[in-house]
């Protein structure tokens, strides 16, 4: 008789000093991006300096979780064993509502491919992957 099938892990960040904040925010379901203290600038991926004002004074600073879709496609290869099973995907680029520019890249989830639009609102869904791993994923946005 067979055996069954290892369940397969997926690919784990590697948080350091700088990104370490982000992945134990989303753990309590909080979307965190470094943010300049002396211009006010969010900066993702984080860095030690500011790209605007070159301002070392950064910190983790909460967001809403709202953003509108900037770009997307359609994942048909899984690029990791892990994903064999969850293809196809959305893979989207989000812009952020906090300023513009301020761009993520997630799943976009709960819409199907014929309703996706460039600029359609969303907001935030936080999935755990495992209890090590919570993810921001990004679905339409519900009327408020």
């Amino acid at each position: 008789m067979p055996q069954p099938e290892a369940a397969v892990s997926p690919p784990m960040p590697a948080p350091d000093e700088l990104t370490q904040f982000f992945w134990d925010a989303l753990k309590e379901r909080k979307l965190m991006i470094q943010r300049c203290q002396e211009c006010g600038h969010y900066i993702h991926w984080p860095r030690p300096l500011c790209r605007f004002c070159l301002s070392s004074e950064l910190a983790p600073g909460e967001v809403s979780g709202r953003a509108t879709l900037y770009s997307w496609t359609i994942a048909t290869q899984p690029f990791h064993p892990y994903f064999v099973d969850k293809v196809p995907y959305t893979l989207a680029t989000v812009e952020l509502v906090e300023e513009k520019n301020l761009k993520l890249v997630s799943h976009l989830i709960e819409c199907p491919e014929d309703e996706i639009k460039v600029d359609m609102p969303l907001e935030v869904v936080f999935q755990e992957i495992t209890p090590e791993l919570t993810l921001p994923f990004f679905k339409p946005a519900t009327a408020r």
